[in-house]
């Protein structure tokens, strides 16, 4: 039977239609993929068969529109970041921004900063990624990672038949990622690294893979085409079992430059010196506390001691020494109850002192005390405070005791002020009748006077004394530092 020229001539105008919406939906379709984008071993094969179907329906839906400034997959918004700048460039920008730590030192801030990146990466995409293909068993998640990873221009992962993904602490998987984006930015360059590179590789890939099996992984580079080796090549494994499967690798050596990152592992660092810092405070803290406690205990033998002694003048001699104790006692008091153990604040410190050694001398209530503050900084140094302590003590004790002979009343000033950032200036001044014509201040005898100089010289201070009948000055100016 004969076909008529009417029907030939509508076969051929559907033929051409076909081929022509054939052409259309090649130009539309936005990846060219006629190889497989992921390699592994058989037994695991038919579930990445599948993984490869349904990443590559969900990259089809790509969808550029400049106009504004999105990229979208499966309705995800995407962006794209130029490879070299998140490998070869920002490794060496880290080298140069700290310099001063050193070049080994500054790679592995860098290294463990993309690490950490990737790693909760790897993560966050891996569970999106199980809720959009509604995966339940580990293989089935662990199945669309690695073909992301192609698709995404990350790495082709070739997962080697020795692996054994079992999600508990013998899960290990050792894979190859010929084409990685970490070492093809340093062969583009044609620059050679002296250790392995591919650390946003390891991190996404054991992030996705810590999702999938709900254990905590970590993957080391053992071989890098960056380094001028034939292929970058993983191993993945519970941080704990690592060492363990490095040990094992025909190629690994104790001398090699392999370097084993951790999730967060900087975190947890600061973490233990942190904790090891607290346990330390509180120990310190302790240690000031039972110092305070013995002070004290000295403090009242020496003035059971002191009621006992019917000679005055030795009955004051144990009275100053109580004095000076005590001075040390309330600041060793301060730093227990401070926050910071090597400063403490001057405002608190010297209103306990003064009013201390007001209690102790001034029995008449006739001469008061005027404490006067004029400072930018609210603390001093450990290291000065104690000296300037003892300093105090002796000049207000020895204001009390001579500057108001036969109980007149006046008035006795310590100022505290600070001249500039870097000194500060102690005045201990009072309207008594002066210092007696007997007394040589350049050449001192007594061991208050003798004290106060040593001290000033040990604060790094000056000291100017200035008398007369009218009353007596003395001014310290010393270093803050």
């Amino acid at each position: 039977m004969k076909k008529s020229p009417a029907n030939i001539k509508d076969l051929k105008a559907e033929v051409a239609r076909l081929k022509r919406e054939n052409e259309r939906l090649k130009k539309e379709k936005k990846f060219t993929v006629d190889k497989p984008t992921v390699k592994v071993p058989k037994p695991i094969k038919p579930i990445f068969d599948k993984a490869q179907i349904t990443v590559g329906k969900y990259f089809d839906s790509l969808k550029l529109n400049p106009s504004k400034g999105s990229i979208e997959i499966g309705g995800e918004r995407y962006i794209l970041v130029r490879a070299s700048a998140l490998s070869m460039e920002f490794l060496n920008s880290f080298s140069q921004f700290y310099s001063d730590r050193g070049e080994e030192e500054a790679l592995n801030i860098g290294k463990n900063m993309l690490f950490d990146l990737a790693h909760v990466l790897g993560i966050e995409d891996a569970n999106n990624f199980h809720r959009k293909m509604n995966l339940q068993d580990p293989i089935s998640k662990l199945s669309a990672g690695p073909v992301h990873f192609a698709y995404s221009g990350w790495a082709f992962v070739d997962i080697l038949k020795e692996s054994k993904p079992s999600p508990d602490e013998n899960f290990f998987i050792k894979y190859n990622h010929p084409y990685s984006f970490e070492a093809d930015s340093w062969v583009k360059a044609k620059k050679k690294s002296k250790t392995t590179v591919c650390i946003m590789n390891a991190g996404y890939s054991s992030g996705w893979c810590e999702a999938s099996f709900g254990i905590p992984l970590t993957a080391v580079e053992i071989s890098c085409k960056a380094k001028g080796d034939k292929c970058c090549t993983f191993i993945m494994a519970p941080p704990h079992k690592i060492d363990h499967y490095l040990q094992q690798e025909k190629t690994y050596s104790k001398e090699a430059d392999v370097s084993i990152p951790a999730f967060l592992e900087r975190k947890k660092i600061e973490e233990k010196v942190k904790s090891s810092l607290v346990e330390k405070e509180v120990l310190l803290k302790e240690i000031h506390h039972r110092v305070k406690n013995n002070l004290q205990i000295i403090s009242s033998l020496l003035n059971l001691q002191a009621e006992k002694i019917e000679d005055e003048t030795a009955r004051e001699k144990y009275i100053e020494s109580i004095g000076r104790i005590k001075s040390m006692a309330i600041i060793h008091e301060l730093l227990y109850r401070s926050k910071n153990l090597s400063t403490i604040q001057i405002r608190e410190y010297l209103d306990e002192l003064v009013s201390f050694i007001s209690q102790t001398y001034n029995l008449r209530s006739a001469i008061k005390v005027d404490l006067q503050f004029d400072i930018n900084k609210e603390s001093i140094d450990i290291n000065k405070a104690i000296p300037c302590g003892i300093i105090i003590n002796e000049l207000l004790s020895n204001a009390f005791k001579y500057a108001f002979p036969d109980e007149k009343k006046g008035t006795i000033t310590v100022e505290f002020t600070g001249t500039g950032k870097k000194h500060y200036k102690l005045k201990v001044s009072d309207d008594g009748g002066g210092i007696a014509d007997n007394v040589n201040l350049d050449n001192p005898e007594t061991l208050g006077l003798q004290l106060i100089y040593s001290l000033v010289e040990q604060i790094d201070g000056k000291i100017k004394v200035i008398s007369s009948s009218r009353g007596t000055a003395f001014t310290i100016v010393f270093s803050a530092d």
